[in-house]
């Protein structure tokens, strides 16, 4: 009886030397800023297994004692931060350190930047946040726009409409559309974006070339186009909506759906179709204007704060009528037209789209992944293929009338990458590299002479960026920017043409063959362009501030202003070309004054923009084709000033009544010969 007592006891005892020895382990934490490593003063840590609750002090310091062999569970919280929660094994005393995203919450807040990504506080900037699109679902990109001082439109029909912004369209303008630059042959002044303003959430407008990031040849702007923020957290949301116009007898559907989870993972799905019949004015129909549209997109992916990915598709086509009277027979119909106060040809309402027309289809497919670095910054590399297909019908008859005139094939290739230094709080820099393919290919079996050529266009480009806080009122940004364009391009040229241009004694050395009374050359060129930026902005007060910022940009000229040779069937006119353009170079200096309080808000922004070799379109007088007579437009370089105000002034009245007032005043001048620009829009 006794031994059994001893061996109980001599088995007690060691179980409670062994809970004692394991019982007197310690885990020692500090909890950190991930961005810059600073301590995080007041954490809250709740150790789950043991229901006790502990703060970090001053130096984000904690300490557990008492701890035995196993795990123990931890939620980390602070205010402004997302929980962390960690399971750590304890098997001996440890120390940790714990990182915390102190600007979780900031980062999720939607906040009208200026770039974007970029952080940047100097540029002249404008957003449309996704209340106000919905109000313009039915309506198109340019049409949403033009609600921002500085940015007008270029009609040329009731569903061809491109942003102008300050001025300046086409190639000097940037669409970035969910991360993406907008490949869809821009240059053509009636070639709408091929984007549904319906993907995106906010869409901000950048004035001048101040987001290098985007480009180097922005000399007019860029037009960001965001898509809707994921939500971390298990839902499912969308919303339907439905348009009906008169005018045209049309309407426009958009619906869209997102579910996400609260491991980061989520989807979503979006689709618009839009039918219009003929346009009208107060006293005729406007025969065959009408529109047919659809687009549809999904985007998937994970999205956690250390690293995630995303995969999107977007697909867009529409059919755009275009007006049945402006394409004519002869000299005499055309001075007839230009003196009738009515179209020649005008029909009874119809749904119908015949020819003349536009048949445009855009695709464009996107990779990306982002991975954070601890006290250093965030990482992020992307690809994208965009394919846009453009058929241009003109008025044929026998068994070529369903051929298309213009058939355009643009294939388009493209990575980039970028780093974002973030770890200093009142500094960021930013360096990332562009590399991109482009071919171009026209289909020869339209039995019409090719407008575009056949081309390869290589493009590489590097920036580098930085934002800097002087003080809580004083904010300075830098950026530099080289890219370099490559063009490889095979033409005909019938040696009329050649010779009426002075071709054969400049360019003789680019013929490569000869056809019949065509002369085959393969020009190759070359550009190398430089970008600045400079911007600060400063808070006089609580109501006052001032920006002030400058700009140095390059562009390429596009193909259309080296190679066009021949009728532009959507656009019935002749363009022509010039190979002795050179790149534009474009000084802009900019200045804002904001004045802000509880009733009244008012932005002056001025700018002005000096451009070298600003290239530019102009009717230059008419030709006889088999076709009938089309006004010959030709493409020119000259000297040019743009200068103009935009003001935009809000003010409350009462609690109920509101003043809303946008104004733009914009000049452009040809230094050369003294007279203003073409296309300018009007106050």
């Amino acid at each position: 009886m006794i031994q059994k007592i001893f061996f109980c006891a001599f088995l007690c005892f060691i179980t409670f030397t062994g809970n004692a020895q394991q019982c007197t382990y310690k885990l020692k934490g500090i909890i950190t800023d991930y961005h810059d490593g600073t301590s995080i003063f007041g954490a809250t840590i709740f150790i789950q297994n043991l229901n006790k609750y502990l703060t970090s002090d001053e130096q984000g310091k904690f300490e557990i004692e008492n701890l035995c062999s196993g795990e123990i569970h931890l939620f980390i919280s602070h205010i402004s931060c997302e929980t962390k929660e960690a399971i750590i094994k304890i098997n001996k005393s440890t120390s940790k350190e714990f990182s915390l995203e102190h600007h979780s919450e900031e980062l999720k807040e939607v906040r009208i930047v200026s770039a974007s990504e970029l952080k940047s506080k100097t540029t002249q900037s404008s957003v449309l946040k996704s209340d106000f699109i919905d109000t313009y679902s039915s309506q198109n990109l340019g049409d949403v726009l033009k609600n921002i001082a500085g940015v007008s439109a270029v009609n040329t029909g009731n569903t061809i409409v491109k942003p102008m912004i300050n001025g300046l369209h086409s190639s000097r303008v940037i669409l970035m559309t969910n991360g993406v630059r907008l490949q869809d042959q821009e240059w053509g002044i009636e070639h709408a974006p091929n984007i549904d303003i319906n993907t995106a959430e906010k869409i901000t407008v950048i004035k001048g070339a101040n987001a290098l990031e985007f480009g180097g040849d922005a000399i007019g702007g860029v037009i960001v186009a965001e898509p809707n923020r994921v939500i971390v957290k298990d839902t499912l949301y969308g919303k339907s909506i439905l348009s009906g116009q008169t005018n045209g007898q049309g309407f426009s559907f958009h619906s869209s759906l997102s579910k996400s989870t609260k491991e980061g993972y989520y989807v979503n799905a979006k689709t618009t179709v839009k039918k219009y019949g003929d346009f009208e004015s107060p006293n005729y129909i406007l025969t065959n204007t009408g529109l047919n549209s659809e687009a549809f997109s999904v985007q998937t992916g994970l999205k956690k704060f250390e690293q995630g990915f995303n995969l999107y598709y977007t697909y867009t086509k529409n059919e755009i009528g275009i007006l049945k009277s402006s394409h004519l027979g002869n000299i005499e119909d055309l001075i007839n037209a230009i003196n009738s106060d009515n179209p020649l040809i005008f029909e009874d309402f119809s749904y119908d789209i015949n020819f003349p027309k536009q048949e445009v289809t855009h695709q464009l497919v996107k990779v990306d992944y982002y991975k954070r670095f601890k006290k250093l910054g965030k990482f992020e590399i992307q690809y994208d293929f965009q394919n846009n297909e453009r058929f241009e019908f003109d008025l044929r008859i026998g068994d070529d009338k369903n051929k298309p005139a213009v058939d355009l094939t643009l294939n388009s290739h493209s990575i980039k990458s970028n780093f974002e230094f973030d770890s200093k709080p009142n500094q960021t820099y930013k360096v990332g590299f562009l590399g991109s393919y482009q071919n171009n290919f026209p289909d020869p079996n339209t039995e019409v002479k090719r407008l575009i050529p056949d081309y390869n266009r290589y493009d590489f480009g590097f920036f580098a960026i930085s934002n800097y806080i002087f003080n809580d009122k004083t904010t300075f940004d830098f950026g530099l920017r080289y890219d370099y364009n490559y063009i490889n391009a095979k033409k005909f040229y019938s040696k009329s043409r050649w010779n009426e241009r002075s071709y054969n004694t400049e360019f003789s050395d680019l013929i490569i063959g000869e056809q019949g009374s065509q002369w085959l050359v393969n020009p190759k060129l070359k550009y190398h362009n430089f970008s600045g930026s400079f911007g600060v902005s400063h808070q006089l007060n609580d109501k006052n501030s001032v920006i002030f910022n400058y700009a140095l940009s390059n562009r390429a000229p596009n193909a259309s202003e080296l190679f066009s040779d021949g009728l532009h069937h959507s656009a019935a006119r002749i363009e022509l070309g010039d190979l002795r353009i050179n790149k534009e170079t474009s000084n802009r200096i900019a200045a804002s004054y904001a004045f802000n309080t509880n009733k009244t808000g008012l932005l002056v922004a001025l700018f002005f923009n000096h451009i070298n070799n600003f290239m530019y379109i102009e009717p230059t007088g008419t030709e006889q084709t088999i076709r009938g007579p089309f006004p010959v437009w030709s493409y020119k370089s000259t000297t040019a000033n743009l200068f103009g105000i935009d003001v935009t002034w809000q003010q409350k009245i009462t609690n109920n009544l509101h003043f809303n007032n946008k104004t733009s005043y914009l000049r452009g001048r040809d230094v050369s010969i003294g007279r203003d620009l073409i296309d300018i829009p009007a106050a």
